[in-house]
């Protein structure tokens, strides 16, 4: 009788000990099933977060720089110095860019119309973030992503008010690039502004070519009322007009820049 208590005994004992073992086995692979699927899918989430909020600071970075830089286009100060964070991009003085543009001004001597036009280079800051591209260009700061056109961060000193145009020309030079996480610095150094006025002015048409062009394409119709009349993709080349009845004065402002990245 005591034999077959004792034994009675020892099979509840080892199916507590059974329960245990598996209770321990099913916790441990379920902690290790949710570690696999932090790492599979909390991983890139987080690393995805982490981009986007540097992503974020270089934009706003950016959105700092334009006011300073443009303090030089404008003759208000001789220099400028920005510090920039890279988070692992490149800063680079870059590009080819340029904006060209034709105007229609009545001259009643000859019962007809001039035709002046001019162009420059402009040329840009850029910063180069994963596939990402933020710039400074022509007054302005832009953005281009992968997955998107380019859009206006803070929108370029072109305004039109009391029948007068003003556009301002900024060429840059210069061929600094440096990559890397730490600060790097925007040094700007202003040369001579000139200002060229147009008077009695009945259209203007602006041809611009940049990797941002979308976004030049935008800003021209959306705020300062004019016509797409050309788009070429192929050569990121945006095209935009507007006649003016009664004619305007036209300002153009022609503003070169040496730009340095330390």
């Amino acid at each position: 009788m005591d034999s077959r208590k004792k034994a009675g005994k020892g099979i509840v004992t080892s199916e507590d000990a059974l329960s245990e073992v598996l209770g321990f086995s099913l916790t441990l692979g379920l902690m290790v099933l949710a570690l696999g699927v932090i790492g599979v899918a909390g991983y890139p989430m987080l690393e995805h977060m982490q981009e986007r909020g540097h992503l974020l600071n270089i934009e706003q970075s950016f959105s700092v720089l334009q006011p300073n830089i443009n303090k030089v286009a404008y003759g208000k100060a001789p220099s400028q110095s920005v510090e920039l964070k890279m988070y692992g991009s490149t800063v680079s003085v870059t590009g080819t860019s340029r904006i060209n543009l034709s105007m229609q001004i009545w001259n009643s001597t000859i019962s007809g119309y001039d035709t002046p036009s001019l162009g420059r280079q402009m040329r840009t800051i850029e910063n180069q973030y994963a596939q990402n591209s933020i710039a400074y260009e022509n007054t302005g700061t832009w953005a281009r992503y992968p997955q998107g056109r380019s859009v206006a961060i803070s929108q370029p000193d072109f305004a039109y008010n009391d029948n007068v145009l003003l556009i301002p020309m900024v060429t840059i030079s210069g061929s600094r690039s440096i990559s890397g996480s730490g600060l790097t610095r925007v040094v700007s150094q202003g040369g001579q502004l000139s200002v060229s006025v147009y008077e009695n002015v009945s259209a203007v048409n602006i041809t611009l070519t940049s990797d941002y062009y979308e976004g030049w394409g935008s800003y021209f119709n959306e705020t300062l009322g004019m016509e797409i009349s050309g788009v070429d993709p192929q050569n990121n080349t945006i095209s935009a007009s507007r006649n003016y009845d009664p004619g305007i004065d036209v300002l153009v402002t022609s503003s070169p820049m040496s730009v340095t990245i330390e």
